[in-house]
């Protein structure tokens, strides 16, 4: 039989990381740092292995640990000490995300991003102002138009705050034009915006809700996330944050949607980022601990597998370990 073709030729020892098509570097990297107004200490996040909510006092420390690993970016996320209808503490200049921003942004080097939704600040737990009696009825969903206001209010606020970017994530018609147009009222026009183009309506989702204290009270928020059917829908979604203004193009969540990720890459110059989410993490813990995985292989397979679909920047709870993991083999 004819062997000139012998694939295998490339993947002995020597040669096999020269041929290597995909890498995977600490600088790829966001990791999220929860913060909560409610506790003086840090409080251990049952459903994510190895994460937990920090105080705003502990807020620095955290995120220095987080560079310690090679990470330089982080994204911050809170949990305020009180609620109300409209999220008012999303955009409170003495909010709890404001405060922790101030404070990583004086005294450490991270890049600081800012997540931009009012989900963990309302009452009810959806991303904006409700319709009246949605409680009651399930046709009934958020406000679009009147939320993109509270919207650009909370993104400016991260802003004077010393945010280095915003990241909304309501999935609201219009946000991204919204907040830039307020960004460059405000005086923030070199602050980029790194859209949640691409938001699926997910079902792994289910451990960062416990861990923001965001899930809705009543409903679901099918009527504003995407259908996780859609894939032609989501470039149209895509388009228009382009058109407002968008910097960065994000993917949520990103294992189930790696086929949206490459279509985006393909499609626009746009820097193209993914959320590998709550859920993508603690189904690899869970079947490590029942010894079926291991877990560093997996993860970092996990993320390289998101790079290779397109992705240029990766959101992740395996972002501290993955770095370290790669640290170590590259000085062995």
């Amino acid at each position: 039989m004819d062997r000139t073709h012998r694939p295998r030729r490339l993947r002995t020892d020597g040669i096999r990381p020269l041929v290597s098509e995909t890498s995977l570097s600490a600088s790829d990297l966001i990791a999220p740092v929860f913060v909560d107004a409610t506790t003086d200490e840090r409080v251990p996040i049952g459903s994510m292995p190895g994460h937990s909510r920090v105080p705003v006092s502990g807020v620095v420390e955290r995120v220095e640990e987080v560079l310690e690993t090679g990470v330089q970016a982080v994204m911050l996320f809170g949990i305020p000490e009180e609620k109300d209808e409209v999220g008012s503490r999303a955009y409170a200049e003495d909010g709890v995300v404001q405060r922790a921003m101030r404070a990583v942004s004086a005294e450490t080097d991270a890049y600081v991003v800012g997540d931009v939704c009012l989900c963990e600040y309302t009452s009810h737990g959806h991303c904006g102002i409700v319709e009246d009696h949605a409680a009651e009825d399930p046709t009934l969903t958020v406000k679009n138009d009147e939320t993109l206001d509270l919207l650009a209010r909370t993104a400016v606020s991260q802003a004077d705050a010393g945010a280095d970017m915003v990241a909304p994530s309501s999935m609201t018609d219009g946000m991204v034009g919204a907040i830039r147009e307020a960004l460059d009222e405000a005086g923030h026009d070199a602050v980029p915006i790194m859209s949640y183009a691409a938001k699926y309506e997910s079902s792994f989702y289910g451990p960062f809700r416990d861990a923001a204290d965001g899930a809705p009270a009543f409903g679901d928020r099918r009527h504003y996330q995407m259908d996780p059917a859609n894939a032609r829908e989501a470039m149209r979604e895509v388009e228009l944050d382009v058109e407002e203004g968008a910097d960065v193009l994000m993917v949520k969540p990103a294992l189930p949607y790696l086929d949206v990720v490459r279509d985006i890459r393909e499609a626009y110059d746009h820097p193209v980022a993914a959320y590998n989410v709550s859920g993508e993490y603690a189904m690899l813990h869970a079947a490590a601990e029942k010894g079926w995985l291991d877990l560093d292989a997996a993860a970092h397979e996990s993320l390289l597998s998101i790079k290779r679909a397109g992705a240029d920047l990766i959101l992740t709870y395996f972002a501290e370990s993955v770095a370290a993991t790669l640290s170590a083999d590259s000085q062995t």
